[in-house]
């Protein structure tokens, strides 16, 4: 895995030193800022922290311990007042550590409902999984006392729950979220899906400011339907996730080629795990 993770690092430096799309610049390195912000942090594939400008924390599909992580375990013994774990789908690339890290912080579970009533059967503590965190596609939920808002948005994928249980159990129907931040940006995470048309239904209810794209191919869309997938949603910045470990073949400078192809507006950005920027 360490060669994994190595050219993940080469393709990420290939294209995140300075990468033009549409005539907008975008560069790294850039340090996350003072509070006040949102922040996003990235521990490679499809998970995430994310820090609200009042510093209420939600992860996002958190494998913190994948294998583009290598402090992962220190990460999760690091994590204070995750006060949210939000959950795409059943699969364990994405369910991760949810249950370890429910137990040490506390933290309620956002999913649909088949998924939450699955993931209780599977470890998750029960008095966690509560009403008010459950909903389904073309709900929203505010949660926090209104610091976020959490729209259910479809998914064409899979999500059977692999964790926990024997044998392998239905977990509802695969999705993803719009969150929108109170004094903060609007965040689109597919979750793992494949282009679909009705991404074009995403804006319509309001302007995307972040889309979390995944780019892997071969279990979700690859680089050039990502890029027409971001054409569809058409959201300020993306940032590509869910490569680089498997037998995943997409690559962030194969999405960065098809997104120049299309002379977006959009601004391409490459995070490398472990790195947290401010939106």
């Amino acid at each position: 895995m360490g060669a994994v993770r190595g050219s993940v690092r080469i393709f990420a430096i290939a294209v995140c030193v300075v990468i033009m799309i549409g005539g907008g610049l975008w560069l790294t390195g850039q340090p996350a800022q003072s509070a006040g912000q949102t922040e996003l942090l990235w521990y490679g594939q499809s998970a995430y922290k994310l820090t609200t400008p009042s510093g209420k924390v939600l992860l996002i599909d958190p494998w913190l311990t994948n294998p583009l992580n290598p402090d992962g375990e220190e990460d999760i013994a690091n994590l204070e007042s995750v006060d949210l774990i939000l959950l795409t789908h059943g699969h364990a690339d994405h369910v991760g550590n949810s249950i370890e890290i429910a137990q040490q912080q506390q933290a309620k579970l956002v999913a649909s409902i088949d998924l939450s009533n699955a993931l209780v059967v599977a470890g998750y503590p029960e008095e966690l999984v509560t009403p008010e965190m459950q909903g389904n596609f073309g709900g929203e939920l505010t949660l926090l006392d209104g610091d976020v808002k959490v729209a259910f948005i479809p998914a064409v994928h899979s999500s059977a729950i692999e964790a926990g249980v024997n044998p392998k159990a239905y977990g509802g129907n695969p999705g993803g979220f719009l969150i929108s931040v109170k004094d903060g940006p609007s965040i689109y995470h597919t979750g793992d899906t494949d282009l679909f048309s009705d991404m074009t239904l995403v804006p319509q209810f309001g302007a995307v400011d972040v889309m979390l794209a995944c780019i892997g191919d071969q279990y979700t869309m690859g680089p050039r339907r990502a890029a027409e997938a971001v054409k569809l949603v058409n959201p300020k910045l993306v940032i590509p996730n869910h490569y680089g470990i498997f037998t995943l073949t997409g690559t962030p400078e194969a999405f960065g080629e098809a997104l120049n192809k299309l002379n977006l507006g959009t601004k391409l950005k490459v995070m490398q795990p472990g790195e947290t920027v401010s939106l």
